[in-house]
This record gives structure tokens, sequence and C-alpha cells, in this order.
């Protein structure tokens, strides 16, 4: 059996990986959360609760479990102690089972600022304005204020003090926006500090030797592979790498140390924000798919609708490559239950390579397999041999055209929907 095992979005995001991370962390030791912000949203339905995380790992339910954040995320604390509160508050205790690597980056007040001001220009990436984009930047420049830099007062006094000069001369000349107050901004995130301080801890040596002992730890990503930084649907990506080997980056360890990876995916496609989405539904396409209501398609962290479209085998073809993915979990098949047909985009018409530059996007013309919808219920089945005939024929297509088994197969928001063949 292998012990550790990486959890990666083969689409835009939104593809049910908290739910998947739920479902597996019932028997880890550790889950890893490795890349991204608060812009993630996993949904976790159990014991008739729904929980939304954006910043603690999934497994954060089950008491056995450690969790970590690691380095390769961005953390917003004030949204981090809003999500420890809710925990709490529902009986969850996160004392002494949550850790944060001191080697993360901090998401100030200016960061998010700059964030929604960009969204406002002419180009607009359709980001969550949360700053995410922004505090990825000043660590890449080499500026950026990491956790343990933040806890210690008297350094993130003159850190601080520095940055804000230089963002307050951004607002101001480009924006004509007001300057920020630095007593202000180190009065509120020094408060912050003190309240999260105690769970900072230079964790990467620890996770590492668990690893080596055998301890199953699971690595949950965020996004998805088409919003990486380098190979998704660029410049409408996130700002961290989505790949598994980013989340081997992001958590401190080597990549060998990630012994399995797991591709979640829907059974159709959905965005949310600009960017290109070749299979996107025209209008009458989508008057006839489910409700945005019925399919739960908002997102966790805007509420926005999610764009809405066919299953694109070349584009999950490319994400499972980007990841090394070795099996799939398949989600939401329930929401296709209503449908007479339905359609898989098995390539584009006269283009064997997927574009680099983003208009070239605009020209691409799926060609598509069309298989009968079954018109009936598949939540009320408990064993894949039940579900309706045309339902297995399409899950049995997936499989074939990726390349890869179906090991999960999630039907609806709740743990019990959900089969699991083979290899966990």
């Amino acid at each position: 059996m292998v012990s550790t095992v990486a959890v990666v979005g083969l689409q835009w995001g939104d593809e049910g990986k908290g739910k998947i991370i739920d479902l597996l962390a019932k028997d880890v030791q550790a889950v890893v959360r490795c890349c991204g912000g608060h812009n993630a949203g996993h949904s976790v339905v159990a014991g008739g609760e729904e929980y939304h995380f954006h910043l603690l790992p999934s497994g954060i339910l089950y008491p056995h479990t450690k969790c970590y954040i690691g380095a390769g995320t961005v953390i917003d604390p004030k949204s981090l102690i809003r999500e420890i509160e809710m925990v709490e508050q529902r009986g969850i205790t996160v004392k002494n089972r949550l850790f944060i690597s001191p080697y993360a980056h901090l998401i100030l007040f200016y960061h998010q600022r700059l964030d929604q001001l960009r969204e406002e220009s002419s180009l607009p990436i359709g980001t969550t304005g949360r700053g995410i984009g922004p505090c990825y930047e000043d660590a890449a420049s080499r500026v950026g204020i990491r956790v343990g830099e933040w806890i210690d007062r008297e350094v993130f006094k003159k850190r601080l003090l520095n940055n804000l000069a230089q963002k307050n001369r951004v607002l101001q000349l480009i924006y004509d926006e007001e300057p920020l107050d630095y007593e202000v901004l180190l009065e509120e995130y020094s408060d912050y500090a003190e309240r999260l301080k105690e769970f900072v801890v230079p964790f990467e040596d620890e996770l590492d030797r668990a690893i080596q002992k055998g301890d199953r730890v699971l690595f949950e990503g965020a996004q998805g592979a088409l919003l990486d930084l380098t190979f998704g649907t660029y410049p409408f990506v996130t700002s961290s790498s989505t790949s598994s080997a980013g989340l081997a980056r992001g958590a401190g360890i080597g990549p060998n140390r990630i012994g399995r990876t797991i591709g979640v995916m829907k059974s159709y496609t959905t965005r949310v924000g600009n960017g290109p989405f070749p299979t996107e539904f025209s209008a009458a396409e989508l008057s006839h798919f489910s409700s945005h209501e019925e399919a739960r398609e908002f997102g966790v962290s805007t509420g926005r609708k999610r764009r809405i479209g066919w299953l694109d085998i070349p584009l999950l073809k490319r994400a499972i490559r980007l990841s090394g993915v070795d099996a799939l979990a398949l989600t939401k098949l329930d929401i296709l239950d209503s449908q007479d047909f339905i359609k898989i985009c098995v390539g584009y018409k006269g283009v064997e390579n997927l574009p680099v530059y983003h208009e070239h996007w605009k020209a691409l013309e799926p060609l598509y397999e069309t298989l009968p919808g079954w018109k009936e219920s598949t939540k009320k089945w408990k064993k894949l041999e039940e579900f309706p005939k045309n339902a297995r024929i399409f899950v049995d297509r997936i499989e074939t055209l990726l390349d890869r088994p179906i090991e999960i197969l999630s039907f609806g928001p709740e743990r019990e929907k959900t089969l699991m063949f083979g290899n966990e």
C-alpha cells in the first residue's frame, strides 16, 4: 500500500477535491495543504453538516489527523482565524493538530487592495480579489514577508515599514488612492500574529521523517491544472504551481516522496472567472442543463456562478501528464442524471497541440462524441452494477479515453454518495 498520495484538480478548480481529501483522510496520519491561499474553496458534507474550507486542510474533521499548511501557501491571517473559530465552534479541536510553516508568505491588506484595483482595469483576470497574486509577486521579488518574520514583532515592524512605503507610492501615483496607515496595519496584523503564532512550526523535517517511517500522508492541491501558473491558460491562471510537483515543493519535500497521484475531475467542465473555455455551453445548451442551484455551481469562495461546459478530454490529458496522475476520482455524476444526451470533446478540428497564446484558443472547434443519457437518478444506488447502463457506459468511456482507472466515483456531496474501487 502506497503511503503518500497527492490529490490534484484536473480542470479549472472546483472539481470536488475537498470531498475526496475528506474521504481519504480517515485512514491517514497527516494532510498537507501545499499551495494557493484562501481563494480556494473546498466543501465537505459530513454528518449532516456542510463545511467550507479555504486554508485549513480538508482532513481537519478527523481528530487523529495532523494538518499542515505548507510553505507554498500564502496566508491571510484574518481569514484563517475565522476558519479556526468556525471549526472550534462546531466541536473540532485544532490545538496540537494544526501547524503552519514559517516559510509561507503573509497576505496583507495592501495585497488585497492592489488585487481589487487591477481587477477594475480594462483586462481583468477574474481573480477573487483576495491578494493572492500580489502576495506571490512579492515573494518572487524577494520583498515579501514570511510568516516566521511576521510573528517576530521587531522584524515585522521593519519589514512592514519598508514595504508599505513602496505600496503607498503605487497606490497614490498609479491608482490615485489614499495611502494606508502604517500604525493601523502594524497593530491589526500584530494582533493576528499573537493569535496564530502558537501554530507556527518549521515542520518540514518532522514531516519527512514521518514519511520515511511509513506514515500515511495526503498532499492537498488547490485550484486545478488548467490554472497552473506555467502550463495553465495563461494569463488567466492562479499564481502558483497546481501540479503534483508544485505540491511537493510547497510541502518542502522531494517529488519522489509522493507515491501516487489521484486526479479529481467533474463529469463535465466548469470555470470561474475569465479565460478560454472551448467546450463552454451555448445559451441553448445551458437552458437544458441543470440549473446552477441544482448543480451546486456557485464558487465556494466568491459565490459567483460558474461557467459550465462539456467534458474536455484533450485538456484532461494535458493535466494528467503535468501531474503524473495514476488514477482518477470522478465527481458530480448525479448532475448528468437529467440529460437526454451527453457530449465529450475528444479533440479539436485541425489541431494537434493546445495553443500557447490565449487569443488562439478562440479558434478551437471541439470535436464531440455524443453518448445517450440515462434519465434516472444515480443517488440511490450502492454498487456500480446497479447504476443505469448508460451511466456505466459513460464512466467506462472516460477510463478508455484517458487511459486511467476511475478509483473514486462521487454522485452527491455527502460522504456516503461515493463508490471507491481498487487501490486508494
